[in-house]
This record gives structure tokens, sequence and C-alpha cells, in this order.
């Protein structure tokens, strides 16, 4: 699709009142959460948690495998951003979604405050540290924020060769993750589960509202499938 037609479907997509309302609620709360993830997350770092066994890190040791996972999830953060541009209730709906999900991590994090594994190679996240004071994170856990992200991209992708490569992207940084053992186990296997629910839930949100854009104009949210 060409810039002229991007532009075409935002022009479209801006005349519905109903977009035009729920865009200008979504970006401000988008901006807000993430500030106030960031700010949450450098105050459970001088919180003291549980350390967990897991019976799965311990069979073998950390690798660094930093490069992988962030190579992923920011050529993942781009392609998703620009595919989603396509279709812009799918985009505004994929935001939505992200905003639960991160308010499901506070939540989360907030009554399960964990210590990190024992043996791990810090994940130095670039974009986070640069927005924070440089530390890097180490007890931002359950669950895994990387691995959920990615998950969610695949489920907001419309189908097609992206939307696999999300999966495949999804299971390689969970795997990536518990290489470097800064997550347990348990971190990586429920982060899909929790984006699933926060996709379901902005799909009751969005009840009745178009998802499908210049693919399937006539789509609504709660019938479309992941």
């Amino acid at each position: 699709m060409t810039t002229e037609s991007i532009a075409t479907s935002w022009r479209t997509a801006w005349r519905d009142p109903s977009f035009r309302v729920r865009a200008l609620i979504t970006i401000p709360v988008l901006f807000a959460t993430l500030s106030a993830l960031a700010q949450f997350l450098q105050r459970v770092e001088h919180r003291p948690g549980v350390l967990l066994p897991d019976p799965l890190l311990s069979l073998f040791a950390p690798v660094d495998v930093n490069w992988l996972t962030f190579a992923l999830i920011y050529i993942g953060l781009f392609a998703a951003v620009g595919s989603l541009l396509r279709h812009p209730h799918r985009l505004l709906f994929a935001f939505q979604a992200y905003v639960i999900m991160v308010v499901c991590r506070i939540i989360a994090m907030t009554l399960v405050p964990l210590d990190p594994p024992a043996t791990p190679f810090p994940l130095q996240d670039p974009f986070v540290e640069f927005f924070g004071t440089g530390q890097a994170l180490t007890r931002d856990l359950f669950f895994s924020g990387h691995t959920s992200t990615l998950f969610l991209f695949f489920l907001v992708t419309p189908r097609g060769t992206l939307k696999t490569v999300f999966l495949v992207c999804t299971v390689v940084v969970g795997s990536a993750v518990l290489v470097q053992h800064v997550h347990y186990a348990i971190d990586v296997f429920v982060a899909p589960f929790f984006s699933y629910a926060a996709f379901k839930i902005a799909g009751r949100l969005n009840h009745r509202q178009p998802i499908g854009d210049d693919m399937h104009g006539a789509t609504r949210i709660h019938r479309a499938a992941p």
C-alpha cells in the first residue's frame, strides 16, 4: 500500500466520529501508561522480592543473548507499527490492548514481588534505559513484557506471513530470556495468556467497532479472530 493509500485510510477513519473520540482518548492514555510503567519499574528495582526455585533454569548455565532479544523486539515493533499503519482501526485497537496488558503487568508485579533468578545476564534494554536512569532492570518480573508484547503483535496483525513471523519471534524471544536467566519459566509461560486476555478485553471495550479497515470493512471487533 502506498503512502497516499495510507493517508486515504486515515482520512476515511478520521471522518468517523467514533474513531476520533477513541483516538483522542487512547493516545494520551497510551503515553500516560508508558510513563507510569517507566516510573513503576524504577521503584520495583528497590523493592525486595522472593527468589523462586526454577527446575528449568537449573538445567543449564545462562548465556548472554541480549543482542538477539532486542533485535527481534525492536524489528518486530517497527514491523508491527508499519504494517498496522495501513489499518487505522486495527492500530488503535492494538494500542488499547497494549495499555490493558501494561496495566496487567503493573498489577501482577505489585501483587507478586520477585527477585531475579540467581545467575542472570542483565537484560540491557536501550530504550528503557535511555528514558529511565540508565540502570539495567532486573525485577520487572511476572510476567515477561518482551514475550507478551510480541505475542500481542501476533494477535493484532492481519493474517499473513508477518503474523507467522511474530509467532516465531514470540517463541524465540521467550526462549532467549530463559537462556539468559533474566526471567523465570513461569514468567514466559503465562505471558501469552495475559496478552490474549488484554486482546479480548480490548475487543469487549470496542464492541461492534470496525477493525478490518481496507481488508474486511464489515469485520467487527467482537467477531475478529486472532
